[in-house]
């Protein structure tokens, strides 16, 4: 059930792409703010208690609508957990933004890429140059990708299914709504900061893993064990350094844009520190946008195929 799930909730996103993933974080942001203005007391253990008040009203329904399907009939299950796929996930979410700068700089129309990734990523590019424009695009849609795809991925394949899936939109996204009201100096957003780590550990391992296994495997390895001490968010450093390893390019180079540019939406105050980079590794051009592209398709081919591989073991043994 896992993977036929799956294969439907990205068909039906490739055909007729939502934007319920913007109710849905509009949704976690009212709710967020409710909750943090009752609980916030300046203790940290009321902020932990915000923090699980929220994820349990948005995940106990979903777990008990799906139980509830279950004991009807699987085929409702199945429905249910395509249904909550569809919302929770956005494969082409990047898509949009990714390839308008692509074109914009394939047509050497630079500002308008530069304004397109200020956009995408909330923050001002005015101080980025020409040749940081796809380092930066790159980064943020690998950060993008884990956030809207292979996180929700591993977490719904887990035993509570699509409670899992909405347990770990509402995670990476109660970072993000705390952290944009007050910085990060506030109980909450360093409690929500946390767990968006930590539900975002294993899966990052996983892409890294996967990175490895479809493009330049030394180089992957290499990134991970000597490139990704170089970003302050071991999480960001790994699933960067990694991609930028298989891809053979060096990543990160714009430190000081990565904060408020590429980690923002993963939760992880991920930047690079001035430390040297490696001088065989060139920095991406236009033509490695592609190459990103194929990085992402392959790895999650590679997933499908590993899910698919998982559902006919269970129902076959």
């Amino acid at each position: 059930m896992i993977f036929f799930s799956l294969f439907c909730a990205l068909l039906i996103d490739h055909f007729r792409p939502t934007r319920a993933g913007e109710f849905f974080s509009g949704s976690i942001r009212m709710i967020a703010g409710c909750v943090r203005k009752w609980c916030d007391t300046g203790l940290v253990h009321h902020a932990r208690m915000g923090w699980i008040m929220v994820v349990v009203i948005f995940t106990l329904p979903v777990l008990v609508v799906y139980w509830i399907c279950l004991a009807i009939h699987p085929f409702f299950g199945l429905l249910w957990n395509i249904l909550i796929l569809y919302l929770c996930m956005g494969f082409r979410h990047y898509n949009h933004y990714f390839t308008s700068i692509q074109m914009a700089l394939l047509s050497g129309e630079n500002p308008r890429a530069r304004n397109m990734l200020a956009e995408w990523c909330h923050d001002g590019m005015e101080n980025v140059g020409d040749a940081e424009i796809t380092s930066l695009t790159i980064e943020k849609a690998l950060i993008t990708v884990l956030k809207d795809v292979f996180g929700v991925i591993f977490w719904f394949a887990l035993p509570f299914g699509p409670a899992g899936a909405v347990f770990y939109r509402v995670a990476v996204g109660l970072r993000k709504c705390w952290s944009d009201q007050n910085g990060d100096r506030n109980n909450f957003s360093r409690f929500s900061g946390r767990m968006s780590c930590w539900v975002n550990w294993i899966p990052v391992r996983l892409m890294a893993v996967s990175f490895a296994a479809v493009g330049n495997f030394e180089g992957a390895v290499y990134g991970w064990r000597n490139e990704s001490s170089r970003w302050k968010s071991g999480n960001a450093g790994i699933l960067l350094a990694s991609a930028g390893g298989a891809m053979g390019i060096r990543l990160g180079v714009t430190g000081k844009h990565g904060e408020q540019g590429t980690g923002q939406d993963t939760g992880s105050g991920s930047f690079a520190t001035d430390e040297p980079v490696l001088p065989h590794w060139p920095q991406p051009t236009i033509r490695f946008l592609q190459s990103t592209l194929g990085l992402i398709w392959r790895t999650l081919l590679l997933w499908l195929v590993l899910l698919f591989l998982f559902t006919m073991t269970f129902y076959l043994a």
